[in-house]
């Protein structure tokens, strides 16, 4: 098996470490606040107390962080410490802009892989990931038996490509959830009572979209969702989406951007739909 480090254990990180090291992979982990990795040493991970401490001696390294800037800061330190024939696994979403620059930071010799997943921390423990991977055919290959571990391998195409996949998706799923909040908000005005709403919306076609605005194993902060709704954005350039605009203002003007984003359907006098 491959000595695996991990760079970010937030939930995401955590729900990840904890299947490889269930699979049987050795990981030495990494995070800006240590004791963020607590939960995977007494799983049986090495804590290293640098980036390029945990780099030194791996096979395969994964990037799972908030957004490109951490990532690029994390891998300008680990980078003098990553030997020829290690392959970097970014699987944060950066957007695709990002892909380039990030490869650019790293050794000759080192190859990147963009492979941001889509499915909850609950689907990262039990292994049942999408993982959308882009970049150079033989570094996919490389590293597939380790992505394979955590979920299903969707092969994108060339480097940046699982990146901008990855946007696609989420922008479709925080603009539906949006779009429940809206239907309930027009419950609420016309007297049908939430429960009445989401059983019907859930019949319909934003089945899926009341199924996530309605998790309770899910965390997906709403300052994340907006981060990507800002990506997304970024690429559109001054292209016309106002669903993913108007809903881009509203993750901005959220309450609480650490909730998740099924926060966005419960009202001021409501309690989880």
């Amino acid at each position: 098996m491959d000595v695996i480090a991990l760079l970010g254990t937030g939930t995401m990180g955590t729900a990840m470490g904890r299947r490889l090291l269930a699979t049987g992979h050795r990981l030495t982990v990494w995070n800006r606040t240590p004791e963020r990795t607590t939960q995977l040493v007494d799983a049986g991970a090495h804590a290293a107390a640098t980036p390029a401490e945990a780099v030194r001696d791996a096979d395969v390294v994964i990037t799972m962080l908030t957004d490109a800037t951490a990532v690029r800061e994390t891998l300008r330190s680990a980078a003098t410490a990553l030997r020829p024939g290690t392959h970097v696994i970014e699987m944060s979403t950066v957007g695709p802009d990002a892909v380039p620059e990030l490869a650019a930071l790293l050794p000759a010799g080192v190859p990147l892989v963009d492979a941001p997943v889509a499915g909850s921390a609950a689907a990262a423990g039990a292994g049942r990931l999408t993982v959308l991977a882009g970049g150079a055919d033989e570094a996919v290959d490389r590293v597939a038996p380790v992505l394979e571990q955590l979920g299903t391998l969707r092969r994108c195409g060339g480097p940046g490509r699982g990146a901008a996949l990855k946007l696609v998706l989420n922008t479709g799923l925080v603009t539906a959830v949006a779009a429940v909040a809206d239907a309930l908000a027009v419950a609420d005005a016309v007297g049908v009572d939430r429960r009445t709403a989401l059983d019907a919306l859930a019949a319909g076609p934003l089945g899926g979209a009341v199924a996530r605005a309605t998790a309770t194993d899910a965390a997906f902060a709403v300052s994340l969702a907006a981060k990507d709704a800002r990506l997304a954005l970024d690429a559109l350039g001054d292209a016309s989406a106002p669903v993913l605009r108007a809903t881009a203002t509203v993750l901005a003007d959220a309450p609480d951007p650490q909730r998740d984003i099924a926060s966005l359907t419960r009202g001021p006098d409501h309690e989880p739909a």
